[in-house]
């Protein structure tokens, strides 16, 4: 690979990666609402669906969404509904006590910490259901690649630009979900923050769910 393109892609990453985005919000909402481990799990799950995009593309699975545009349409519904679903999901724990019942008057109810490993999943698939990233391989990544007789094959090419960009990527999300959990883990103690915090990570995910629904290529 051409080791000028390789420079000019760290650095376009880069940028990338430290520009707000939905990704970073969804971070965030997670991290304010469940403490540093839960922004840190966050920004994994994202990156492991950048894992499941580099990996497509090399096989040439984002030829496919080339060639059939509709299906991106699937995807980018199924992510909106999906949103959706977390948006809901932590309405209603910003509602519950422990034991589930509705949000009494007094301070004493906390509402439960999503399970790590549920937000990991989480994460994995709003990345993955994300047709922006789809969109993003298929534009962004062919910029780098070096065309010659000498060139490494391109499967392996957009395998290592991939993995670059998640090398990039996640310690910029992971600084980002410990700082807003740091935060976060200092006020979670209060039982009324934690369910305001829980209805403005709901707000979060509905948002991002009507601007992918909305958001037309």
């Amino acid at each position: 690979m051409d080791l000028s393109l390789i420079a000019a892609f760290v650095a376009a990453a880069f940028l990338l990666s430290v520009a707000p985005g939905p990704d970073m919000l969804f971070i965030v909402a997670n991290a304010t609402s469940g403490g540093r481990r839960a922004g840190v799990v966050a920004a994994l799950g994202m990156s492991t669906g950048l894992a499941v995009h580099t990996l497509a593309a090399a096989l040439g699975l984002s030829a496919l969404f080339r060639a059939a545009p509709e299906a991106l349409e699937v995807v980018r519904l199924a992510g909106a509904v999906f949103l959706i679903y977390l948006a809901v999901t932590s309405w209603r724990a910003g509602r519950r006590t422990p034991g589930g019942e509705q949000d009494p008057a007094d301070a004493t109810a906390t509402a439960p910490r999503r399970p790590l490993r549920k937000l990991y999943l989480m994460a994995t698939l709003t990345n993955v259901a994300n047709p922006k990233v789809i969109l993003f391989y298929l534009a962004f990544l062919p910029q780098f690649l070096t065309v010659g007789d000498a060139a490494w094959p391109v499967w392996l090419q957009l395998l290592t630009l991939g993995g670059l960009f998640i090398m990039i990527g996640l310690p910029v999300d992971a600084t980002v979900g410990l700082a807003a959990g740091s935060l976060a883990d200092k006020l979670l103690s209060r039982p009324s923050f934690r369910r305001r915090l829980e209805r403005a990570s709901a707000v979060v995910f509905g948002g991002l769910a009507v601007r992918l629904a909305l958001d037309s290529r």
